[in-house]
């Protein structure tokens, strides 16, 4: 015989289940523990929305409850029949406006915050970045200030850094949970959006929209310091030199090789316009490679030798010539000395 808890043992570990779920994730990449403007709009109208939830819910249970107790069938009343309420134009008024009221109450603020979070009416003063997004990567390039970026996005704290974004191919969704809200990246026109931070860190980013295979591989990062430190970095992007030699004699011919392989073609250093993949000026100051690798040699090298194990579906592979395993050794030098500011994402927030 079955007892009470083997009828419901699947619905009991799905309980556990859901509920063990719920304490995973970073710190960093979650919208319930808002950094910055845009999250904390979103916040209010989470919290705005589970009140309004609860509300209803509570009314329903308290209608269902008496409902359950008062008109319950009684002994001695089988064949009883309770007065019928069909067509009452008091109740029908009543459960059709106060749904619309409670929608107009969550409607409104929802409207106000998303034309917010996208007013672009100052950015002429302000800090834009044209951002694209690619299958399965982002591109920064810091409008006015000569300098272009993958991957790692920096901005000041306390200031609007106003995102001009578009895709390279199809739809994308830029989404930095902790410190703003989503907005579609779309190939024909240009979406705007601003985000601002208010604690100096590095926020994890995820493209929001199913775009291919290494969807759930397109991460980047939002670094956010001080407004003096985003300066320097500024100054130290600025003074990059592509054709300058690396000290280390691997990473000189690493250099050779990223030009002899035809890896230059693709990818920038310094502020030149990028071509069709990452730019690598600050390769080395990155925390991740393909968007999730821890940053080792070794996972480098299987990244430049097999890029396609690692993301599938990515535009890498296949387009340079064969790279032996020493070969991409020596690359793999010379990118990883690509570090050339002190304000990484390791300083961030320290």
């Amino acid at each position: 015989m079955i007892g009470w808890m083997g009828k419901r043992k699947p619905l009991f570990l799905f309980g556990m289940l859901a509920l063990l779920l719920a304490g995973c994730g970073k710190e960093n990449l979650t919208a319930f523990e808002p950094k910055g403007y845009g999250a904390e709009s979103s916040m209010n109208l989470i919290i705005l929305s589970i009140i309004i939830m609860a509300f209803v819910l509570a009314i329903v249970l308290l209608v269902y409850v008496i409902t359950l107790v008062r008109f319950r069938k009684k002994k001695g009343q089988e064949n009883f029949i309770p007065k019928q309420v069909e067509g009452n134009k008091t109740l029908e008024t009543v459960w059709t406006v106060i749904p619309i009221i409670l929608v107009l109450i969550l409607a409104v603020p929802t409207v106000v915050a998303t034309f917010d979070l996208a007013d672009k009416s100052e950015a002429q003063d302000g800090i834009n970045v044209e951002v694209t997004g690619n299958q399965y990567w982002w591109h920064f390039n810091y409008q006015g200030d000569e300098v272009q970026t993958s991957q790692d996005l920096y901005i000041p704290t306390g200031e609007r850094v106003y995102l001009n974004m578009k895709s390279s191919d199809v739809i994308h969704s830029f989404w930095v949970p902790s410190i703003s809200g989503k907005m579609d990246v779309n190939p024909e026109n240009v979406n705007t959006m601003y985000l601002e931070a208010h604690e100096e860190g590095v926020y994890w980013g995820k493209c929001a929209e199913l775009c291919g295979p290494s969807h759930s591989l397109m991460d980047f990062k939002v670094i956010a310091v001080s407004p003096e430190e985003y300066d320097q970095w500024i100054s130290d992007m600025q003074s990059v030199d592509p054709e300058a030699n690396p000290e280390d004699a691997v990473a000189q011919d690493g250099k050779a090789l990223f030009e002899e392989k035809s890896c230059v073609a693709c990818h920038a250093i310094g502020s030149s316009p990028n071509a069709t993949g990452p730019n690598l000026t600050n390769f080395g100051d990155r925390t991740k490679i393909a968007g999730y690798l821890e940053p080792t040699e070794e996972n480098l090298v299987k990244w430049i030798t097999d890029p396609e194990s690692v993301k599938p579906g990515n535009k890498m592979t296949g387009n340079y010539p064969d790279v032996s395993e020493e070969e991409a050794e020596q690359i793999a030098a010379y990118l990883l000395q690509l570090s050339p500011s002190d304000i990484t994402t390791e300083s961030a927030g320290n």
